[in-house]
Order: structure tokens, then C-alpha cells, then sequence
């Protein structure tokens, strides 16, 4: 009996012997390129985080900024708005396009006038894209800074 147990032993032992030879080919000798890579990449960081420190290491500057309270300073209004009705003529803009107007200068995107408006989203494009052709502006912002260059919004 305790010689089959021995020769099971040996026959155990070198059938785990047999498997870690085969592990050890499988991962280091078919994984040799990943494993160098490997090491070579752990090498270059810790050369970068090392050289990093020494060149940083008595470098460090620590300044104090002041916290500024900030100060509301009120503007009297000089003048009421009052609408270019001349110039809104002149560029033919319509009531609808001058709502959409002020809506875009109010900072809303194409859904958010639609739903406000109860429109669909291409009939606001339609219009924005009209107003642009008034205007002359190729992007929103162009236009609602030509608008109030013109008064034809606040």
C-alpha cells in the first residue's frame, strides 16, 4: 500500500513538474515580446517619476492670491430700449423671426424654442436660417450682436 501511494506521489509530482513546464513556456517564451515590453515601459516610468522629483524637488513656489470680494456696481440706465422699426422694415424680418430672435439672444437652442413656441424644431431652423440671411451672420452669436448693434433687440 505505501508503495502505490509513493510511485502516485511521484507521478503527481511530476505531472504538476510537466504543467509548470508548460506554463512557463506558454507565458514566458509565446509572451516574451509583452513581457519585455512590459519591463521596459515599468523602467522608463520610474526613470520619469524619479527624474521628475530631482528636477522638481526644490522648485516649488507657493504664492498667496488675494480673495476679492466682488463689488456690484449699478449702472443707471441712460435710455429706455426702443425698437429700430425702420431697420426691421428694412430687412423685412417678420414679428415670428424677431421672437426667435430675442429667444436665441436669451441663450434658448433650436429644441427649446420649439417646445416654448409650439413649433417644430425645423420650422425655428427655417426661420433662424432666414434671419441669418437678413442679418447677414453666419453663426447665432453674429446675429444677435448685430441686433443689438441695429436695436432691433436689448
Amino acid at each position: 500500500m505505501k508503495k502505490h501511494l509513493f510511485i502516485y506521489g511521484i507521478c503527481g509530482g511530476l505531472l504538476i513538474v510537466l504543467l509548470k513546464v508548460i506554463e512557463y513556456r506558454f507565458l514566458v517564451i509565446e509572451r516574451s515580446i509583452e513581457i519585455y515590453g512590459g519591463l521596459i515601459a515599468l523602467f522608463f516610468v520610474s526613470v520619469g517619476i524619479w527624474l521628475g522629483l530631482r528636477l522638481t524637488k526644490n522648485r516649488v513656489v507657493v504664492k498667496e492670491v488675494p480673495i476679492e470680494v466682488p463689488v456690484e456696481i449699478r449702472v443707471p440706465a441712460s435710455e429706455p430700449f426702443v425698437l429700430n422699426q425702420a431697420k426691421l422694415e428694412q430687412l423685412g424680418i417678420t414679428a415670428r423671426e424677431l421672437e426667435i430672435l430675442q429667444l436665441i439672444a436669451g441663450g434658448l437652442s433650436n429644441r427649446e424654442i420649439a417646445e416654448k413656441l409650439f413649433v417644430s424644431e425645423n420650422t425655428v431652423k427655417t426661420h433662424s436660417s432666414r434671419l441669418f440671411d437678413k442679418l447677414s451672420a453666419k453663426r447665432r452669436t453674429q446675429a444677435v450682436q448685430i441686433a443689438k448693434e441695429m436695436q432691433l433687440i436689448h
